[in-house]
């Protein structure tokens, strides 16, 4: 499925591509497709292959250069996530930073905060987590229990974290916090701290998925610190400033996965001729279902971005729509994974790296993209409310 951007882009996309053909080689193009934004297979392979991404300045493209980035435009963007969705290059690792906390840095942090992070983050040098759920607080934020409090010039923090992306893999975290004792407030008190991980009041414990993969981990906070300078726009406002995160998290960090999604759809297909499940006329038809699906996400993906390139902010509801959508349609896929692999899809011994095959992994891996970024249920009420205008 190409997607044709311009002749005024296609200087771009043929530097793109051959940046691509001449470092995708040996070892790193020995692992192509390996890895997702939530899965920690192959950590070390992948930090060496993001670094070589970021020696070439693929790292933060629309970033602006006066902190290392490109200067890009948004377009040149989408085309840089396609050619790399479409060359199968190994997932990046660290996410949380690219395609969310540094953003929000540069949309609410100071000139400080921008100097010092967004190069580390650019380099590969610092790795970040994030610190939002908690045991009683996930899809309703406004519930965190973590405090801070001020003391000497630095903020103590005290409370748990869970669901922690790659929390036990991060050098920094950034922590939403109840800096106002009345909880009443919810979240008006609320504020977004950057927390080091290395000192003796942060503990991280990895969680282990259904997949044997260690993407998520808890972090318990005792009298840990950090600098009073380390709070992302205001003292008691970071409810707008985690908005606009995980708006980041549902609109444009989307295309990367919708895009290995249309990969995926071909591995099944192959792999349905290869075993003769596309004989079976049901199978069939969910092949032809799960065609139907990406063809529908790519469609809105098109349309939120050009909606974004111009804009138009009717796009974050279309996002919001897009998260719902794409979450459910991957679930469906790794069903029918497992369904065209038939009883091999029950064997994982010597299968991989890690034991697993494909339809394995992907069928695992998508069983809790209906919970984070925003549970589905969530995603309706948001739908219902900001797109719908329906009652609360």
């Amino acid at each position: 499925m190409d997607i044709e951007f311009g002749a005024e882009h296609a200087a771009f996309t043929d530097e793109v591509r051959t940046w691509l053909d001449e470092h995708l080689v040996g070892e790193f193009a020995e692992y192509r497709g390996v890895g997702s934004p939530t899965d920690d297979s192959h950590w070390d392979l992948r930090i060496a292959w993001e670094k070589e991404l970021s020696a070439g300045h693929w790292l933060g493209l629309t970033w602006p250069k006066e902190y290392g980035g490109r200067g890009a435009s948004l377009i040149e963007e989408i085309i840089f996530e396609y050619e790399y969705a479409r060359a199968a290059a190994p997932a990046r690792v660290n996410q949380q930073a690219l395609e969310l906390l540094g953003p929000t840095l540069l949309e609410y942090g100071t000139h400080e905060q921008k100097s010092r992070f967004i190069p580390a983050i650019l380099s590969v040098d610092e790795v970040w987590g994030q610190g939002f759920s908690e045991p009683t607080a996930g899809s309703d934020l406004a519930s965190v229990s973590t405090k801070a409090r001020l003391s000497d010039g630095q903020w103590v923090i005290d409370g748990q974290k869970v669901w922690t992306t790659f929390g036990d893999r991060a050098d920094w975290l950034y922590v939403l916090c109840r800096t106002d004792p009345d909880a009443s407030l919810r979240h008006r008190g609320l504020t977004l701290l950057l927390v080091p991980v290395d000192q003796p009041g942060v503990q991280v414990r990895p969680i282990k998925n259904l997949a044997g993969s260690g993407e998520f981990a808890e972090c318990f906070f005792t009298d840990a610190r950090t600098d009073e300078s380390m709070v992302v726009g205001e003292v008691n406002g970071g409810w707008r400033v985690v908005m606009s995160t995980l708006g980041y998290e549902r609109g444009s960090a989307l295309l990367p996965i919708q895009l290995a999604m249309e990969r995926e759809v071909g591995v099944v297909v192959e792999a349905a001729k290869r075993n003769g499940a596309a004989d079976d006329a049901r199978l069939a038809d969910r092949i032809a279902a799960a065609y139907t699906s990406v063809a529908i996400m790519r469609a809105t993906s098109m349309r939120v971005l050009e909606g974004v390139v111009a804009g138009d902010h009717a796009a974050d509801a279309a996002a919001t729509c897009s998260k719902l959508f794409a979450s459910r349609a991957h679930q469906i896929l790794g069903e029918l994974a497992m369904d065209v692999a038939g009883q091999e899809g029950l064997v994982t011994a010597g299968r991989g790296v890690d034991g697993l095959g494909f339809a394995q992994r992907l069928f695992l891996l998508s069983r809790a993209e209906t919970i984070y970024g925003g549970t589905s249920e969530i995603q309706r009420n948001i739908i219902s409310e900001r797109v719908l205008g329906l009652p609360r």
